[in-house]
């Protein structure tokens, strides 16, 4: 049997949607190696049917490491600007899987597919899986008022750099909300190094007691979710305050006249 050590992130993320999930297999063999390990279980339903269940072993070593990432500077950066963000009237989720158009840039005239049927723009769309850090909405009834965000946290200047070579991720993003931000410590780089598109947050001080500095806003686009998207979020679960009141939220407010969204001070 397979020691646990032996496996790779990619294996838990894949633990992690079966445990969120109905158990459905893909048969592959990322599968093959967690049963292998004793971390998923094959329970059969009595028709020839498999699906697969997350055993204790499996829930344990899930559990063992968000706790090791909760402990990076990374994460307790992107928890800190999640809890604002909650606390500035929005709904939050982390550590989501979002397919984005990377490239939806027009052709001049439509092309041909293999049957000689026309091939319009959005089938040329180019698409990518987007993983922002905070994903956010507003809490309202309205669709017209939910205003997404995206925020990207970085701590190095190296990563940060690596993230601003990529510009189908940033497309990506920018795709999936009407403003997006980056977020880092003060003093690993300048808002004029970051795309004029993009906000900028700065974290100033340690990052138990520091504080969150909005240093450019967010250039604003018109933004309506994608049905795909919808069913994501539906599937995922959003961040919870520590003192979390459900019933508490649903205030007047809710129809979409609460804050924007922006960490630590009120609307831009």
């Amino acid at each position: 049997m397979a020691a646990p050590s032996t496996l790779t992130r990619t294996h838990r993320a894949r633990l992690m949607q079966l445990w969120r999930s109905a158990g459905w297999p893909c048969h592959d063999v990322l599968e093959l190696d967690l049963i292998a390990a004793g971390l998923l279980a094959r329970q059969p339903d009595g028709r020839g049917r498999d699906t697969l269940r997350v055993t204790d072993a499996g829930v344990a070593w899930l559990a063992e490491g968000r706790t090791r990432r909760a402990e990076s500077p990374h994460d307790r950066l992107a928890a800190k600007v999640a809890a604002a963000l909650m606390a500035s009237g929005r709904v939050v989720w982390r550590e989501l899987s979002l397919r984005a158009v990377a490239d939806a840039a027009p052709v001049a005239a439509p092309g041909r597919d293999l049957w000689d049927s026309p091939v319009d723009a959005a089938s040329r769309a180019v698409w990518r899986l987007a993983r922002p850090d905070v994903f956010s909405v507003r809490l309202t009834t309205v669709e017209a008022y939910l205003h997404p965000l995206v925020h990207e946290v970085k701590v190095s200047r190296a990563d940060l750099l690596s993230d601003l070579r990529h510009e189908a991720k940033r497309a990506s993003y920018r795709w999936l909300c009407t403003e997006c931000h980056y977020v880092f410590p003060a003093g690993i780089a300048e808002p004029q190094e970051i795309p004029e598109d993009f906000g900028v947050w700065l974290h100033h001080g340690d990052l138990a007691t520091g504080r969150l500095e909005l240093a450019r806003p967010a250039r604003h686009a018109a933004c309506t979710l994608p049905f795909p998207v919808w069913m994501a979020l539906a599937r995922a679960t959003p961040e919870r305050p520590a003192d979390d009141d459900a019933q508490g939220q649903l205030t007047d407010d809710a129809g979409g006249g609460g804050p924007s969204g922006d960490p630590s001070v009120g609307a831009h």
